[in-house]
C-alpha cells in the first residue's frame, strides 16, 4: 500500500465516521424536536383551554352586566312611575261621587299597576305589620290603643318590591 492509498482510505474512513456522527446529531435533533414537539403541544393545550375559561368567563360577565342593566333600567322608570300612581290614588280618594271618571281613573291606575306587576313590582303591606327599617320609612310616633309598640299603625305613602326585594319603602307612622 502506498501513501495514496492509505490516505485515501483514512479520508473515506473519516467520511464514514463524519457520517455516522452527523446521524446520531440528527437522530439527538430528532429526540429534542420531539420533546419539544410535546412540550409545544402541552403548551399550545394549555394557552387554548385558558382562553375557553377566559372566553366563557367572559360570556358569563357580560350576560350578567346585561341583566343587571335591564333591572336598573326597570327601577328607574319605576321610580318615575310610582308617584304617577300615588297621584291616581290621590285622585281616586277626591272624587266624592262614584262615577264614569273615578270608573275611568280607577281602570288607568290599575292597567298601570298591571304593567309594573309584570315587571315583579308589587304594592308591599304594611298596615298592621311589625315596623321594619328595611321596608318602612318611619316618619311619625304615635301612642297607639290598638297596635302593640312597635307597629305600623297608618300608611301616608304605599312601598314597592321588586323581585321582593325594596324599590321604595313605605312611608309611616308607628305605634310607641
Amino acid at each position: 500500500m502506498t501513501n495514496e492509498d492509505i490516505k485515501k482510505e483514512d479520508v473515506i474512513n473519516d467520511d464514514d465516521i463524519d457520517t455516522s456522527e452527523e446521524n446520531q446529531d440528527m437522530d439527538e435533533e430528532t429526540e429534542v424536536n420531539d420533546v419539544s414537539d410535546d412540550e409545544k403541544y402541552q403548551d399550545l393545550m394549555d394557552k387554548f383551554m385558558r382562553l375557553q375559561a377566559d372566553f366563557s368567563n367572559y360570556k358569563r360577565r357580560t350576560e350578567t352586566q346585561k341583566t343587571e342593566y335591564v333591572e336598573l333600567g326597570v327601577k328607574k322608570v319605576a321610580n318615575d312611575l310610582l308617584p304617577v300612581i300615588d297621584n291616581f290614588e290621590r285622585a281616586l280618594d277626591s272624587i266624592e261621587n262614584k262615577d264614569s271618571t273615578y270608573d275611568g281613573i280607577l281602570m288607568i291606575k290599575n292597567q298601570l299597576a298591571g304593567v309594573l306587576e309584570k315587571e315583579g313590582i308589587v304594592e308591599m303591606k304594611a298596615l298592621g305589620e311589625e315596623f321594619d327599617p328595611m321596608y318602612h320609612h318611619a316618619v311619625l310616633t304615635e301612642d297607639s290603643d290598638e297596635y302593640d309598640s312597635g307597629y305600623v299603625i297608618e300608611v301616608l305613602q304605599k312601598g314597592y318590591l321588586i323581585n321582593e326585594k325594596t324599590l321604595r319603602p313605605a312611608m309611616v307612622k308607628v305605634s310607641q
